[in-house]
């Protein structure tokens, strides 16, 4: 007799990630083409010579580092394995049944609803607007007594669309004090919106303790390979995470590279600048072309292409450039270096396929 498995796992489908392929360009996955930090680097290597001993399960160093960088408590900071884990980990210490929902927009972050139905709760998807961004007030009334959590992806992921201060500020108003708000800034790094209209999580959530902001360095930082994101809290949820955090999946060198690029975020803002140059370079070269392009506050951007999104990611395949489709929604291209970039759009703004996927 064969073990037995939880049957409704047949319905959760598997992550997928960026498709790679030898001698092809990958704008498929969210990575940055930079390397990390130098003074990161540096700690990789000393931190790989201590490889045969467990790291810090606390993370104790990096939430000390991460406290003092964000101006809060030790208490209030939590380290994972990537951003996606203490996702994963939010639903465990807030959801027992599965008649507990939690809400976020869709399309949004496709490992939202994996991590729901792993967690044994009840996903609800809230339409994106016509503008492909969330839909605060829908998401707002979409709350009922079963509501246990909700994920804002902002900005948004996959379509790189970004709600402001002044919009967060009244959903979070109008959320109510028991349900928890996950504010996932996992591109905080690249948004450029208005001093005045900046979503900073972390400040929003100094007054509330029903929000909790998740931000990784597997982006701008440069270590998406390493695995290392962080929760900043109430102290309250902050240690039911501890509770479920598997022990020493934030490794030591993960902890290291942290730490040296928290120290080295000086050298940050020219790499985010620079992204966000080409960013708007590919976006206004794409709109030129007749595409309908979303404006981005991430590493990427976004083609509605509906279903044709799908054969445009096999053919931008077979002209050498991995881009990544998502189902019958449209298409997301992460920004690379600007020879990358030219090679996307010199196949994007081809006449036969603009006449192919626009006509």
């Amino acid at each position: 007799m064969s073990a037995q498995i939880r049957p409704d796992l047949d319905s959760i489908p598997a992550y997928t990630p960026g498709r790679t392929h030898p001698g092809s360009v990958k704008l498929a996955s969210n990575e940055t083409t930079f390397g990390p930090l130098p003074a990161a680097a540096k700690a990789i290597t000393e931190a790989a010579e201590l490889a045969n001993r467990y790291p810090d399960n606390q993370a104790t160093d990096l939430r000390m580092a991460l406290a003092e960088f964000l101006n809060v408590g030790v208490g209030n900071v939590a380290v994972g394995c990537g951003s996606v884990a203490l996702c994963q980990e939010l639903v465990q210490i807030t959801c027992a049944a599965p008649a507990d929902e939690v809400l976020f927009a869709w399309r949004s972050f496709e490992a939202y609803p994996i991590v729901t139905k792993v967690g044994n709760a009840t996903a609800v998807q809230v339409p994106l607007t016509a503008d492909y961004r969330h839909d605060l007030d829908a998401l707002a009334a979409a709350v009922t007594e079963r509501t246990k959590l909700i994920f804002v992806c902002n900005p948004n992921n996959p379509t790189g669309t970004a709600v402001g201060k002044a919009a967060l500020t009244r959903f979070l108003d109008a959320v109510p004090s028991h349900v928890l708000v996950v504010l996932d800034e996992a591109y905080y790094e690249y948004v450029r919106l208005s001093p005045e209209d900046h979503p900073d999580g972390v400040e929003l959530g100094r007054t509330r303790p029903n929000v909790v902001v998740l931000r990784t360095f597997s982006k701008a930082y440069g270590l998406a390979g390493l695995r290392v994101g962080y929760a900043v809290g109430d102290p309250a949820v902050i240690t039911a995470l501890l509770k479920v955090h598997i022990p020493f999946s934030v490794s030591r060198v993960a902890q290291a590279a942290a730490i040296a690029s928290l120290e080295a975020r000086h050298e940050l803002l020219d790499r985010t600048d620079l992204l966000v140059v080409e960013r708007e370079r590919v976006r206004d070269a794409l709109v030129a072309a007749g595409y309908r392009v979303p404006q981005s506050a991430a590493n990427f951007v976004w083609l509605p292409l509906g279903e044709r999104s799908v054969a445009f990611g096999e053919a931008s395949a077979e002209a050498g450039v991995l881009v990544r489709p998502y189902g019958t929604d449209g298409v997301r291209i992460t920004i690379g270096d600007p020879h990358e970039n030219e090679l996307f759009l010199g196949f994007a703004a081809d006449p036969a396929v603009t006449a192919r996927f626009l006509g």
